[in-house]
């Protein structure tokens, strides 16, 4: 019997979804898999959703431990309502680095989610905007995120364009899709780059085991084109501070694109940077590391330009944020310890 057509005068059912495993999908439990996707429930509910047969994969009920295929279709049934967010105003102050009539260019500080989500439902730089202005667009009619043209991520900081018109909104849309943008990142990754200049390429989509992270498919079987230039600003022995220039926009891209490459964003714990990569064993040494992840505690990502398009004049604009404090303070302490580490060599 179809899940919609099953009968239970005892319970009420709520919210159905349905999910379609990728290609490159490795075996994985349903119930793992579907925690992947349904961030507002718990592994139990969905385990009792399978043990009361709400769970279908291809049209026939599964248990828990059902291996998840490629190309396999899974529907899930939940006793539970869907949870409907409502932007709330919030007077949260925000860094407005330049407004017209037509658009606002913020400087996010790192740790604002920028929209609602799964464990995130005020606070947000969406909830901010819409107190400080009226009447922003959103990009869609169903989800509403007034004025939010692109995000960056909560603990990256830097430079964000908000559109204050439907035609700002249009306008800055084709932009970022037709990538005629300029996006310029500063990072500090883990280890020394062998060259100064290069390219890292690669399709990024979704991660096959953790829905949490991104990751890079270097045959172009699954995700989306991704391209990232970077230059090396300088380097610090263990560690190498970067410009990025984004070439596309994909979730995640920088960090999931160094995490392939093998040299993470420092103290990125989505993606590992969070531990000592590199370095000695030396217990001074992983003291002064730990140090550096309390100085900066986040990965260390700073939108610092961003370059577009005026919706209404044409006129090219550039805007640039300086790097942060929790930045600047990090790579003081690196600079410090590359040169008090040269001395001790030499002496």
């Amino acid at each position: 019997m179809p899940l919609s057509e099953q009968e239970n005068p005892n319970q009420e059912w709520f919210e159905q979804h349905t999910f379609k495993a990728d290609k490159g999908q490795e075996p994985l439990r349903v119930d793992k898999f579907l925690m992947n996707f349904i961030h507002e429930t718990t592994r139990n509910k969905i385990q009792q959703a399978a043990d009361d047969g709400r769970i279908w994969v291809n049209g026939n009920p599964v248990k828990s431990n059902y291996k998840v295929k490629p190309d396999d279709e899974v529907k899930v049934v939940l006793d539970e309502p869907p949870r409907v967010i409502e932007i709330i105003a919030e007077d949260i102050p925000i860094h407005v680095v330049y407004e017209d009539d037509s658009v606002v260019v913020i400087n996010k500080e790192a740790g604002m989610v920028v929209h609602p989500g799964h464990g995130n439902y005020k606070g947000t730089l969406v909830n901010a905007l819409k107190f400080h202005f009226d009447n922003l667009p959103s990009m869609s009619a169903e989800l509403e995120r007034p004025g939010l043209v692109h995000r960056i991520d909560k603990d990256t900081s830097g430079l964000l364009v908000i559109a204050k018109t439907d035609q700002a909104m249009q306008s800055l849309t084709s932009q970022f899709k037709a990538r005629t943008t300029d996006r310029l990142y500063d990072a500090l990754v883990w280890g020394s780059l062998e060259e100064e200049i290069g390219t890292i390429e690669g399709h990024i989509g979704r991660h096959l085991k953790d829905r949490l992270q991104m990751a890079v498919f270097e045959d172009g079987s699954q995700g989306k084109p991704a391209l990232t230039r970077y230059k090396v600003i300088e380097q610090f022995r263990y560690v190498t501070f970067v410009e990025c220039k984004l070439e596309t926009g994909r979730t995640h891209q920088i960090r999931a694109h160094f995490k392939h490459i093998g040299h993470p964003l420092f103290n990125d714990e989505r993606y590992g940077g969070n531990a000592v990569l590199k370095g000695t064993t030396f217990t001074r040494y992983k003291q002064f590391v730990e140090n550096c992840f309390k100085i900066c505690p986040r990965q260390a990502l700073h939108a610092k330009t961003l370059g577009f398009d005026h919706p209404v004049t044409g006129e090219r604009m550039f805007f640039q944020a300086p790097l942060p404090n929790d930045m600047v303070e990090l790579l003081e302490k690196w600079r410090h310890y590359t040169q008090y580490s040269r001395e001790e060599t030499q002496d």
